[in-house]
């Protein structure tokens, strides 16, 4: 399985992000840019690729203790940026540090499992709208995303995420996603006591 621990915004935060995506997408040299669909939209913590299914149950009960030990935080989608010419996306503000807690323990979990990780990075919360096939002038899309500021939610849960490539060959197919699991944050202290 193809998977990835991720933090998925509440709809309502999807649908207000929805009319500045469309607004970009009518932007000059949009339509050379491969847009993601809103149910891709997602804040990736950690991406574990090719997980044997061996593997999967001890990834599951250490992100389970990821989720335990990490308590709800506030959230809100706020400006944007991009990698390179590569990826645009939107940024976060509001607890980041408990963000960044959060995928650094999504990734040592994988790595404790077994899991095949990239070289550690800084992690800074990104929920990717569009990637470009070669090396697109991404400045005036991330320019017109600086004013965006999101309605604050409270993160709550982490998620186990499957992604089910595109296997169909039609252009411009997305990728599916799939809640695997997911887990409560703060639910206890890990040692199967639940907060109350």
């Amino acid at each position: 399985m193809r998977l990835f621990a991720a933090v998925l915004p509440p709809a309502d935060v999807v649908r207000e992000l929805a009319p500045e995506v469309e607004a970009l997408q009518r932007m000059p040299g949009a339509d050379a840019l491969r847009w993601t669909g809103r149910p891709g939209w997602h804040f990736t913590l950690a991406f574990y690729g090719e997980v044997a299914d061996g593997i999967v149950p001890d990834l599951t009960e250490r992100l389970l203790r990821a989720a335990r030990h990490t308590g709800p935080f506030p959230l809100s989608l706020h400006g944007g940026g991009h990698f390179g010419g590569r990826a645009l996306w939107v940024g976060a503000t509001g607890d980041v540090p408990a963000m960044r807690l959060l995928a650094d323990r999504a990734e040592a979990a994988g790595r404790k499992a077994g899991v095949e990780m990239e070289e550690h990075r800084r992690y800074r919360p990104h929920l990717t709208v569009a990637r470009s096939r070669g090396s697109a002038d991404l400045k005036p899309y991330a320019a017109a995303l600086d004013a965006f500021a999101g309605t604050p939610w409270t993160v709550g849960e982490l998620c186990l995420v499957r992604s089910n490539l595109p296997a169909s060959g039609v252009p411009r197919e997305q990728p599916r996603y799939e809640t695997v699991v997911s887990w409560p944050l703060g639910a206890g202290d890990g040692s199967g006591h639940t907060g109350g």
